[in-house]
């Protein structure tokens, strides 16, 4: 069982940046692949990014490309997604997600564990 604890969510003006964290539980953390979904409300949980096992791979959604960082590190089992030049259409609920594999995966359903979510929003 893996326990995913998500912190950094908030309130931020367009523009601005967050960083998010995910702190998972248990010693295996470098055998899992990790990810970031979005939900906001009244639409789908989409996939933000997602990482391989090593942090040596990575995935973004077309609509963040460019402005998130996914990256991990496995010593501290903590997954991160640092997102900058912020828009209010970023507004959402953001969980942390794993799944033991070796490459990254970017469908909700390929992951096993997920986080309580945190909010961020934007405003204009």
């Amino acid at each position: 069982q893996v326990q995913l604890v998500e912190s950094g969510g908030g309130l931020v003006q367009a523009g601005g940046s967050l960083r998010l964290s995910c702190a998972a539980s248990g010693r295996t953390f470098s055998s899992y692949a990790m990810g970031w979904f979005r939900q906001a409300p009244g639409k789908e949980r989409d996939c933000v990014a997602a990482i391989n096992w090593s942090g040596g791979s990575a995935y973004y959604g077309d609509s963040v490309r460019g402005r998130f960082t996914i990256s991990r590190d496995n010593a501290k089992n903590t997954v991160y997604l640092q997102m900058n030049s912020l828009k209010p259409e970023d507004t959402a609920v953001y969980y942390c997600a794993s799944k033991r594999g070796s490459r990254w995966y970017s469908r909700e359903y390929e992951y096993d564990y997920w986080g309580q979510g945190t909010q961020v929003t934007v405003n204009s």
